[in-house]
C-alpha cells in the first residue's frame, strides 16, 4: 500500500457538497485521511469566488494513471467543464504526491511541478505530513488560505 496525496477544491455552487461527494468518489474502501477546510483566493488571472480547499490521504495499490482515472470520474461526476484554464470549477483533484512513487508521465506528473509553490496545497498538508511541509513553508497568518473547519461540520 502507497499513501497518496490529492487536492480537492471547489468555487462554484455549494462548494462543501462538492468536497464532500469528490471525497466519497476518491476514497472508495480505501482508509484515508482528510485535513481540515480552508478558504483560498483563487489561482490564476480569471475573476472568481474564492475557493475552498482539503487534502485527502488515501492508501493505495493503484498507479498514478489509475488514480488519474479515479480523479477524471469524480471531476465528471461532479459536472466540472474545462472550458477556461484556471476558471472556476465545481470540483478540481491534483495528484500531489505519493510516498517512494515518481511520474514523468505528461498526463500525471508526481510529484505535482507546482505544489511547492501554493499555500492552499502546503497548509492542509502539513496538517497530515508535517515531515513534507516546513513551518515556513506555509504560514497560515500570509491571509491567502483562511481556516474554515472541518469537511463533516461546513455547509
Amino acid at each position: 500500500m502507497t499513501l497518496a496525496y490529492f487536492s480537492l477544491g471547489s468555487n462554484l455552487g455549494d462548494r462543501a457538497a462538492y468536497l464532500r461527494r469528490g471525497v466519497h468518489l476518491m476514497v472508495g474502501e480505501s482508509a484515508h485521511r482528510l485535513s481540515d477546510v480552508y478558504e483560498t483566493d483563487p489561482w490564476g488571472p480569471v475573476a472568481q469566488d474564492d475557493f475552498l480547499n482539503l487534502i485527502l490521504e488515501i492508501e493505495t495499490t493503484l498507479s498514478p494513471r489509475e488514480l488519474l482515472e479515479l480523479i477524471r470520474a469524480a471531476e465528471s461526476d461532479a459536472q466540472r467543464e474545462r472550458q477556461v484554464h484556471w476558471g472556476p470549477r465545481t470540483l478540481d483533484v491534483d495528484l500531489i504526491y505519493m510516498d517512494g512513487v515518481t511520474s514523468d508521465d505528461p498526463e500525471i506528473i508526481v510529484p505535482h511541478p507546482r505544489w511547492r509553490e501554493r499555500a492552499f496545497v502546503l497548509v492542509p498538508l502539513r496538517e497530515l505530513r508535517p515531515d513534507l511541509v516546513a513551518e515556513s513553508d506555509s504560514d497560515p497568518t500570509s491571509g491567502e488560505v483562511r481556516h474554515v473547519g472541518r469537511l463533516s461540520n461546513i455547509g
